[in-house]
């Protein structure tokens, strides 16, 4: 039910067409190229961007933080308990 079949595309095809005409379908289809390609570009030069700033950048070493065990936290002292 969920599915997109064939003739779904087949239908979606045509309402496209009627639409925008078959004489600008080429056009915009050109226009989505470019665009892909321009994306395509500059997710490249960001990824490029990004690689020598985080080589350059020396990134402290967080310390873990370690949480006291009961028996170490002020105030809890387990051979008084009663």
């Amino acid at each position: 039910m969920g599915a997109m079949r064939p003739w779904h595309w087949i239908m979606v095809l045509l309402v496209i067409i009627i639409v925008f005409g078959a004489s600008r379908l080429p056009s915009i289809a050109k226009n989505v190229g470019q665009s892909a390609k321009i994306l395509k570009k500059e997710m490249h030069e960001l990824t490029e961007d990004e690689e020598p700033r985080l080589k350059s950048e020396n990134p402290v070493q967080a310390e873990p933080d370690t949480l006291p065990s009961p028996s170490q936290q002020p105030g809890s002292d387990s051979s008084n308990a009663s």
